[in-house]
C-alpha cells in the first residue's frame, strides 16, 4: 500500500526480481484486476448454475472451470509483468505469429459450435480461440513496427503496421467475427493517433471503415442480422437482448437480490457475454458502477503513467493494449443496454472463457510490464533534447 499513499518508488540497482516487481508495479491496477476477477466469480455462482443443469452437469462445473483457468491467467499475468519490455516484445511477436498461422487455419480446422462463426480449434478436451490470443500480441507487433519508424534510416513501420492492421481484420470478417475486428482496428487508430497521424488520414480511415461496414451488411447475413436488430425501435423480448434488457430493468438500483435473478434461465450466453445482465438484476445499478470504476481505474491509470514514458514502443504498445482492455469491457456493456449492436464479446477477467481469461491474463501481463515504474525524466526532457539538437 506504499505506492497508495507516497507514491510509486523507483526500483534499485541490483534489486532481486520480485522486490524490484512489487516497488515498480501499478499497485492500484493490479488490485483493480484481482477485484474484477473475484467478481467474475461471485456472478459465475448465480450465472453458470443454470447452464450446468441444462447440460447434465454438476452445479458449480463452470465456476471451478473458471477458478482453474482464472488462476492460470492470474499467475501468468503477474510472471508477464516481471518482464522487461524487451523480452515482452519478443514474447509479443513471436506470439501474434503463432496466432496469425492458427487464424489463417481456422477455414480448414476450426469449428463454430453451432453459433454460425468459425472462431475456435477445437482439442477434445478443450477449445482454443485464436483471435483472443492475437490482440495482444498484435498491439506488441504494431508497437514495434510504428516505433522503428522514428529510427534513423528505419523501416516504414508505420505503412507496414496499416498493411498487417488491414490483413487481419479482413481475416476476422471472414469468421465472421465484425467486433473483434472493429476493436483490432479501434486500438490500431488510438496508437497511430498518438505515434503522430495527421487527423485528415484518421478521418479517412474512419471513412474506410464505415464503407467497409456498409459492404459487409450487404454481404454478410450475419451481419445484416445484428444490425438489422438493433436498429428496430421493438425489442423482440424472445430474444438475447430483450432478455437482457428487461434484467437491467428489473435490478434497479440495489437488484432483486442474490440468486433471485431470472435472466441466467431464459439467456444460454448468461455466463459469458451478458454477465453485467446478470450483476445489474441481482445487485442492482451499484455493482454495474463499481465493475465500470474498476475497468476506468486499470485503463486510465494506464494511459496517465505512460504519459511521461520515454521509450516510443513501450508508449505505443501500453497505449493499445490499455486501449484493447477498456474498449472491450466498453462493447460488451455497450451491447448489453443496447447502445451498440451485438458483438459476442466477452467482459474481460469477469465473463466465463478459458481462452478469454488467460489472453486477458497476458495482455494485462504486457500492460503491467510496460507501465511500471523506471527511472527516466519527463518525457518532455526528450522532445527539448531533440530541439536543441536540431
Amino acid at each position: 500500500m506504499t505506492e497508495m499513499v507516497f507514491g510509486t518508488v523507483a526500483s534499485k540497482p541490483g534489486e532481486p526480481v520480485l522486490p524490484k516487481w512489487w516497488r515498480t508495479v501499478d499497485k492500484w491496477a493490479l488490485s483493480a484486476i484481482m477485484m474484477l476477477f473475484l467478481i467474475g466469480i461471485l456472478l459465475g455462482l448465480a450465472a453458470s448454475v443454470p447452464l450446468a443443469e441444462r447440460n447434465g452437469l454438476t452445479q458449480f462445473y463452470y465456476v471451478y472451470k473458471q477458478l482453474f483457468f482464472g488462476s492460470i491467467a492470474l499467475v501468468t499475468m503477474i510472471l508477464v509483468s516481471m518482464m522487461s519490455p524487451k523480452h515482452v516484445r519478443r514474447l509479443g511477436v513471436f506470439g501474434f505469429i503463432c496466432c496469425l498461422i492458427a487464424i489463417c487455419a481456422l477455414p480448414f480446422i476450426g469449428t463454430d459450435f453451432g453459433k454460425g462463426a468459425t472462431r475456435w480449434i477445437s482439442l477434445g478436451f478443450a477449445s482454443v480461440q485464436p483471435s483472443e490470443f492475437l490482440k495482444p500480441g498484435f498491439v506488441v507487433f504494431s508497437a514495434w513496427l510504428m516505433a522503428a519508424s522514428f529510427e534513423v534510416g528505419g523501416p516504414p513501420g508505420k505503412r507496414m503496421s496499416f498493411a498487417v492492421t488491414v490483413l487481419i481484420a479482413f481475416l476476422l470478417a471472414l469468421q465472421p467475427d465484425f467486433g473483434q475486428a472493429c476493436l483490432i482496428l479501434a486500438s490500431w487508430t488510438l496508437m497511430y493517433f498518438v505515434a503522430g497521424a495527421p487527423m485528415l488520414l484518421l478521418a479517412g480511415l474512419a471513412g474506410g471503415v464505415v464503407g467497409a461496414g456498409f459492404i459487409a451488411y450487404n454481404s454478410s447475413e450475419h451481419f445484416a442480422r445484428r444490425i438489422d436488430g438493433y436498429l428496430n425501435p421493438e425489442i423482440d423480448p424472445r430474444t438475447q437482448i430483450g432478455y437482457a434488457t428487461n434484467a437491467i430493468q428489473e435490478g434497479g438500483f440495489f437488484g432483486v437480490g442474490v440468486g433471485e435473478g431470472r435472466v441466467k434461465w431464459s439467456l444460454p450466453d448468461a455466463h459469458t457475454d451478458f454477465i453485467i445482465a446478470v450483476a445489474a438484476e441481482e445487485y442492482g445499478l451499484i455493482l454495474v458502477l463499481a465493475i465500470i470504476f474498476l475497468f476506468m481505474i486499470v485503463t486510465v491509470r494506464s494511459f496517465l503513467r505512460l504519459i511521461h514514458e520515454r521509450d516510443p514502443f513501450i508508449r505505443f504498445a501500453g497505449t493499445g493494449l490499455a486501449a484493447l482492455f477498456g474498449m472491450q469491457a466498453l462493447i460488451n456493456m455497450g451491447v448489453a443496454v443496447r447502445l451498440l449492436p451485438a458483438k459476442g464479446m466477452t467482459l474481460p477477467f469477469v465473463s466465463y472463457g478459458g481462452s478469454s481469461l488467460v489472453a486477458a491474463g497476458i495482455g494485462l501481463g504486457f500492460l503491467l510490464a510496460f507501465t511500471r515504474t523506471r527511472p527516466q525524466g519527463d518525457i518532455s526532457d526528450v522532445f527539448g533534447n531533440e530541439n536543441r539538437g536540431g
